[in-house]
């Protein structure tokens, strides 16, 4: 499971260097990974292979007919792309998915249990941003859910 947060720069040929924790849990469990853009949130996630591909498998089973699907197969799988770490633990990450993730300078990995977010450090302040108000609309949901 990926915990925590890590500031890492990515650099201008869009190369980023994998925190040395998220780094040995990926290469643990195989030495590819999937990177695609989050198909909600303006960021990017990587997936060692076997979760990935064990999603995969759940997104097959859905209906192939249902329209709201086949726009998240769209967004979502078709967009991935399966990756691997070079020599010095950076992934590369392509111009496309640099551009859907606003990935300039420095960026947020924070780990998410099965997969690991990959943000600007400016879309990751907003989106972890909150108001009071909306601050205690969280407490109340989280402790409506038993958290």
């Amino acid at each position: 499971m990926f915990r925590g947060q890590f500031h890492h720069a990515i650099d201008a040929k869009g190369r980023i260097s994998l925190p040395s924790r998220f780094r040995d849990l990926l290469v643990a469990d195989a030495e590819r990974f999937i990177l695609t853009p989050d198909p909600f949130d303006p960021c990017l996630q990587l997936f060692p292979l076997a979760a990935w591909e064990k999603l995969e498998r759940r997104i097959a089973e859905l209906p192939s007919l249902d329209p709201n699907v086949v726009r998240f197969r769209r967004v979502y799988v078709s967009a991935a792309i399966e990756c691997e770490l070079d020599k010095a633990g950076r992934v590369l990450v392509p111009p496309h998915l640099r551009e859907r993730g606003a990935l300039e300078r420095e960026c947020v990995f924070a780990g998410m249990g099965p997969r690991i977010d990959l943000w600007s450090v400016e879309r990751w302040t907003e989106a972890t941003a909150m108001t009071p108000a909306q601050l205690a609309d969280f407490r109340r949901a989280l402790a409506e859910v038993g958290l």
